[in-house]
């Protein structure tokens, strides 16, 4: 219990910070700082499916795409900072409720924050077709673990709720690369539970690890992101506004829906989004 009240403990910290330099940014976002009703429709449908385990980066991205706002390089920094509050949400509520091994948790977690620092220096500095490429090709790979899931071609796990050994050092770096790739918009909710369910652990258990490692990584990077300025202030706002309403309703009132035709539906949404973040990306090549 220690360690699950010192990583709370920093997770608070953390968050109050990044609260800090956000509300102290506004004033650079003076065009841009008042939040749309649809920003924060968005924030709570992203953020209640996202609780129920789905994931909220590939969605919001393609419905970023679909009504084109925000702009292409401003995405990654608007996913991390504006999907932040849900994500701390659902930590104070899941790393509570499920025992998963505590080593492994704080570990996990350290070094996907570690990573997300890191990977958000790098993204903060890449060039608008970049961004573009790594988020058309985040789409692409989201939408087809969306349809594994559905196809039941993924791996179920065992009933363990900790790792020893070589299993544990390899989730720990792993999980640090995905940290890096949450940066640059890559969730990190599918490839993390599916890695620890090839390495033996309870999918019960990868939610406290996935939910507490977006909770810490995405304040981390997105100190970086509001360091650079590439994020949309008031989009931010708005999915916050929304996205706690999501997590608490999925979490306390929901828990459960049948969840496969929804797969399918964000299947088609996300990879039209792929396509489109794609085509960009060539026209950027030729403006």
């Amino acid at each position: 219990m220690t360690a699950r009240f010192l990583l709370l403990g920093a997770l608070v910290v953390l968050n109050l910070v990044l609260a800090w330099h956000l509300v102290r940014a506004a004033p650079r976002f003076a065009g841009d700082r008042r939040p749309t009703p649809g920003d924060v429709v968005l924030g709570f449908v992203t953020a209640f499916f996202d609780t129920l385990g789905i994931g909220s980066f590939a969605p919001t991205t393609a419905a970023f795409k679909l009504r084109g706002r925000p702009g292409d390089a401003l995405i990654p920094g608007t996913l991390n900072i504006g999907t932040n509050v849900a994500g701390f949400t659902e930590t104070m509520i899941f790393v509570t409720a499920v025992l998963v091994d505590p080593a492994l948790l704080v570990c996990m977690v350290a070094s996907a924050a570690v990573g997300a620092w890191l990977g958000a220096g790098v993204v903060s500095r890449m060039p608008l077709r970049a961004i573009q490429l790594c988020m058309g090709c985040a789409l692409l790979i989201a939408g087809c673990v969306f349809a594994a899931t559905n196809l039941g071609a993924l791996p179920s796990g065992s009933a363990a709720l900790a790792l020893g050994g070589w299993r544990f050092a390899l989730a720990v770096v792993v999980n640090f690369f995905l940290g890096g790739l949450m940066s640059a918009g890559i969730g990190l909710y599918a490839p993390c539970m599916i890695m620890l369910a090839l390495l033996g652990l309870n999918p019960l258990g990868a939610f406290p690890i996935m939910m507490a490692s977006c909770g810490l990584l995405q304040p981390a990077a997105g100190l970086r992101f509001i360091k650079s300025g590439r994020f949309a202030w008031g989009v931010c706002v708005g999915l916050s506004c929304g996205g706690v309403a999501g997590v608490l309703l999925a979490a306390f009132v929901v828990k459960s829906l049948p969840l496969v035709a929804l797969r399918w539906l964000v299947v088609a949404v996300v990879l039209y989004a792929a396509g489109a973040m794609l085509q960009s990306a060539r026209r950027t090549v030729y403006a």
